[in-house]
């Protein structure tokens, strides 16, 4: 699992980490119970603030994705993937259900749609 973060991006690095690490999570790049490298490690190897890795676990934690143990480290928590793919599944699916609503007030057909997707890089593979 790499982690690359950009200054040129618009995100925060911390959620460039989190983002990153949470989709390693729900695509089993990391496994439930698998120890994530510490915060100040992380920090080092990105050449980042610890205070912005801490934040990333922070809101890992918050979110359900990892766990934190004093003394031992952080964790891949082990709540069911599939609830966690699920949930992803469902945040896309509100996206497109607003682009859907946006669609017509652009003059987008669903052919449009389909073939801004495909420009965009989305595959089906």
């Amino acid at each position: 699992m790499d982690i690359v973060v950009s200054n040129a991006s618009p995100d925060p690095i911390y959620a460039q980490i989190k983002d990153q690490l949470k989709a390693a999570i729900i695509n089993d790049q990391v496994v439930p119970g698998e120890k994530l490298p510490s915060i100040r490690r992380l920090a080092s190897q990105l050449r980042v603030s610890v205070i912005t890795t801490k934040r990333a676990y922070d809101e890992l934690e918050l979110e359900g994705f990892i766990d934190s143990v004093q003394g031992r480290g952080s964790f891949v928590a082990s709540k069911n993937t599939e609830l966690l793919k699920e949930e992803q599944r469902k945040k896309v699916e509100d996206h497109l259900k607003s682009a859907l609503a946006a669609a017509p007030a652009a003059g987008l057909s669903i052919a449009d749609l389909k073939e801004l997707i495909d420009v965009l890089g989305v595959s089906d593979e």
